[in-house]
């Protein structure tokens, strides 16, 4: 079984359906429950109560877990002297407490299993430290350092922790973001191209796989910086 958080739209959505591809089970993790191909528990990432039941509902069903996909999150684009501060703790109760609450409340049940992996989200703002994604990048180098951290944490119970940070992708956080900021984003990347969902599916598989068994830590920015 595969949780995957943010699964009823975007990336997150595009995830779960692949893995399906694959013959996996999927179970998604959202704010709002839709009629999709896979299972999918009501959750709000950034509450810690609602993240804990649907930590203990994952447990009863009593199958093993191969990873946990924390791929929900939500972007602001402004300058941090114009972020109201109601839009500040969304984006730091959405994209760092939700993927701490999530790495913690599901960690016993991979450490029981001695088995399974932890994926989380950055984005390639962190190192590029554009203006105007000043307090987004913020909340997501949280992420990258937890993520770091807690793989270190994880290690010796064959748990393992490592962290995408993708470039623009076509999903709905790129909404209100200019094509000219988005230029501006993959002017600056190694690989100089718009990526797309299925190059982030790619990676996910792998890391899932076996054969990243020594992949740990890790934070993959996809076009390279």
């Amino acid at each position: 079984m595969i949780v995957v958080t943010g699964a009823t739209r975007g990336l997150g959505k595009s995830i779960c359906q692949r893995l399906i591809d694959k013959g996996e089970r999927v179970v998604g993790l959202s704010r709002s429950i839709e009629n999709l191909p896979f299972e999918v528990l009501k959750c709000d990432v950034s509450n810690y109560s609602s993240v804990k039941q649907a930590a203990r509902d994952v447990k009863k069903m009593k199958e093993k877990v191969d990873a946990i996909i924390n791929v929900a999150g939500i972007a602001s684009m402004n300058m941090a002297v114009t972020t109201d501060e109601n839009t500040v703790r969304k984006l730091i109760n959405t994209n760092l407490l939700g993927v701490i609450f999530c790495c913690q409340l599901f960690a016993p049940i991979l450490l029981r299993q001695k088995h399974g992996c932890f994926i989380n989200f950055s984005t390639i703002a962190v190192p590029l430290a554009l203006k105007g994604e000043s307090v987004y990048a913020a909340s997501k180098a949280g992420v990258e350092t937890f993520s770091r951290t807690f793989a270190r944490e994880m290690a010796d119970f064959n748990v393992r922790v490592n962290c995408i940070a993708p470039g623009p992708i076509q999903t709905d956080l790129l909404r209100g973001i200019s094509e000219a900021q988005i230029n501006t984003i993959i002017s600056n990347q190694i690989i100089q191209k718009q990526f797309q969902k299925t190059d982030v599916c790619d990676l996910i598989e792998l890391l899932i796989d076996t054969r990243s068994s020594s992949l740990t830590g890790q934070i993959f920015n996809i076009g390279g910086v």
